[in-house]
């Protein structure tokens, strides 16, 4: 699944993103691509709790 997510613009936002989703959803696999502002997730998720995590973390879904 994809998000577009605003607020990231570094590798820290790389890393805190991709631990939020992993807390939600230990065996998902996330894609950060930040040029696009774009998040992708693969594997056993519910988008509910990806995308609070997400929001949790301090980003904001587009």
């Amino acid at each position: 699944m994809e998000f577009k997510v605003d607020g990231m613009t570094c590798g820290h936002c790389v890393k805190a993103v991709t631990k939020a989703v992993q807390a939600v959803s230990p065996g998902a696999h996330v894609e950060v691509h930040l040029s696009e502002k774009q998040v992708v997730v693969t594997g056993a998720v519910e988008r509910e709790k990806v995308a609070a995590a997400i929001e949790a973390a301090g980003y904001k879904l587009l």
